[in-house]
This record gives structure tokens, C-alpha cells and sequence, in this order.
């Protein structure tokens, strides 16, 4: 499943790169993170809890960070598994000056087996959009907040 938007942070691209890449922003800004450890070189173990549609779950899965071009693009990786299935992706993040701000581009491909496979992609790309609307607007929160002590 295929999977894309774009992002308008107030930030420059360089602090958006710093909080992109940072565990306690990344843990803070996720929805339903509940763990987020760093077990080697950009790669983090997590533990989430996630309602999609009718379905909620606790799943453990790894975060990797790789082929970094600082500040303007990653990839990430995520591995998860749950009782209600496992997920696994692969996304690229592109962060680009606009505005006086960063536009963050993000794209990737979602592979989604079990119990969520069964409820289709017409229950869950919108749910991974409304995941991902939430991570950002909590970001730019943070950024925020940062920019005004």
C-alpha cells in the first residue's frame, strides 16, 4: 500500500532535521508511543498503542534510520507486530525550505498483514494520514514551545 503527503512546519529545515531524529521529540510527537529506546546507531525499539478502525492494539516493532542527507532527506524503516497483525514499511522523508519554513514531503510503501490486512486499505490509509497529521502538528508544537523559552 502506497502511501504520500506533505507537511507545512514554521521551522527551518535544519531544526525540523534536529527533532526528525530526535528519540524524546519522536516519542513525544507519536501517537500512542508508549516506548522508545535506542538499541544501536540509529535504531530504536518501540512499543505503540494504535486503534485503526474498529481495531486497537499494542505493537512492538524496531525504527531504523538510514541514508541520511542531512538536512535534507531519510528514509525510515519500521518493523511491528501485534496481536492484531504485523506491518512493516519503508518511507522516504524529504525536507525542503519554504516559506521561511520547512515543507516536509513524505512518502512510502506499507505492508500490512493479519487482522489489519482483512480491513483493507480503504480503513487504513486514512488512519496512517490522521497518525501522521497528529506527529507533525505535535512536532511543530514542540518546536514551538522550544522557540519561546
Amino acid at each position: 500500500m502506497q502511501l504520500s503527503g506533505e507537511h507545512q512546519s514554521p521551522a527551518p529545515p535544519e531544526r525540523v532535521w534536529e527533532f526528525m531524529l530526535d528519540p524524546a521529540v519522536l516519542k513525544a510527537s507519536l501517537p500512542g508511543c508508549e516506548r522508545l529506546e535506542e538499541i544501536g546507531p540509529d535504531e530504536y525499539a518501540a512499543t505503540m498503542t494504535i486503534g485503526i478502525g474498529p481495531i486497537k492494539g499494542k505493537y512492538e516493532g524496531t525504527v531504523k534510520i538510514a541514508d541520511k542527507n542531512e538536512p535534507n532527506d531519510f528514509r525510515m524503516l519500521i518493523e511491528g507486530k501485534g496481536a492484531q497483525g504485523q506491518v512493516s514499511g519503508d518511507g522516504h522523508i524529504q525536507l525542503s525550505p519554504k516559506d521561511g519554513g520547512t515543507l516536509i514531503s513524505w512518502s512510502g510503501d506499507a505492508q500490512v498483514r493479519g487482522l489489519l490486512a482483512r480491513i483493507g486499505a480503504r480503513v487504513i490509509q486514512p488512519a496512517a494520514k490522521s497518525i501522521v497529521g497528529h506527529f507533525f502538528k505535535s512536532m511543530d508544537k514542540h518546536a514551538e514551545s522550544i522557540a519561546q523559552s
